[in-house]
């Protein structure tokens, strides 16, 4: 199986001990490492799959404990730099009684947001299978820069290219900023994965029906919509398809939606999928890879964080 390269910020997310509370009422946390581009390796990684995530942390303890914890589970870090120009990105999640997050960022700025386009090389991309990012790192610094990098050189050899914008609207200035950098990035994705939540905020559409002609922008060839508890849905141009989810109880949806793509990219790679065929993916299996991922999905909000909480695949059966 090829390799997943993912982009963007790992980061620690700090983790309530008690539920139902804002951050302010909280009285302790625990560090986990996150950060969605690394989540989404590491469900690739948990399930067989060669991961390597590309990022920058800083020279301080918490990018001790993010470099250890990605060796830990098999996702490779030749490509993470170091630095001393500024510190690990942290965020501070509390988790209402929904199961739903409230963000607090520590990141003005972040290490990873300080990573330079230069220090993306072609030769990282040769025996890949897809680069994945999201929107986090796409505001106006460096790293957005190397996304733009990255995506070129991973076109250029061939690779999938995966986005999921997973906002975070309290790190942009402006909302229209986020939407802006989604527009922008969009239509260099083959893959684009966007829950019910978003799909209003970028394309002023209240629908995925109304929204798909806006989504199928450029190089998009396959839409990955969720729905929370609802289920799944996937579309290609010439097909669709929809899976439900298992009712399970929500102790963390931490890194939720990452488990989902990251498992849903590992079920493209098993299948050999490339950019040149994944439009012609039938109703069938694009069902089977959504149930796939809902189950995976469920599983991991049975337990708190994200990497941690995401089954491998002997705990899939």
């Amino acid at each position: 199986m090829k390799k997943l390269y993912a982009i963007g910020e790992a980061l620690i997310d700090f983790i309530p001990q008690q539920t139902g509370v804002g951050i302010a009422e909280v009285d302790a946390f625990m560090p986990k490492v996150g950060g969605a581009p690394a989540n989404v390796c590491g469900a690739y990684t948990k399930l067989g799959g060669p991961s390597a995530m590309i990022t920058q942390l800083g020279a301080d303890p918490f990018g001790d404990k993010i470099e250890n914890e990605l060796k830990h589970y098999g996702i490779d870090t030749s490509l993470v730099k170091r630095t001393e120009k500024a510190n690990t990105s942290l965020a501070f999640v509390a988790l209402k009684q929904d199961g739903n997050r409230e963000f607090s960022f520590y990141r003005k700025p972040g290490a990873d947001m300080l990573y330079n386009p230069e220090d993306v090389k072609k030769d990282f991309f040769t025996e890949g299978f897809a680069l994945h990012f999201c929107s986090v790192s796409l505001g106006d610094f460096p790293m957005k820069e190397a996304h733009q990098q990255a995506v070129k050189y991973a076109r250029e050899a061939g690779l999938l290219i995966s986005f999921d914008p997973n906002l975070r609207k309290n790190l942009w200035a402006s909302e229209e900023a986020l939407r802006n950098a989604v527009l922008a990035f969009l239509p260099t994705a083959d893959v684009l994965k966007v829950s019910d939540e978003e799909i209003a905020f970028i394309t002023g559409k209240e629908t995925i029906e109304e929204a798909l002609p806006l989504l199928f922008a450029g190089e998009v060839k396959l839409v990955v919509y969720t729905e929370g508890a609802a289920g799944a849905r996937a579309y290609t141009k010439h097909a669709k398809a929809s899976a439900a989810s298992e009712k399970v109880k929500a102790v963390d949806t931490t890194g939720a939606g990452d488990a989902f793509i990251g498992s849903f990219l590992y079920k493209l790679a098993e299948e050999g999928v490339t950019a040149e065929t994944i439009g012609q993916l039938t109703e069938e299996t694009l069902k089977s890879m959504l149930a796939f991922s809902n189950t995976y999905c469920g599983k991991s909000v049975q337990k708190e964080g994200a990497i941690a909480s995401y089954p491998t695949k002997a705990e899939m059966g």
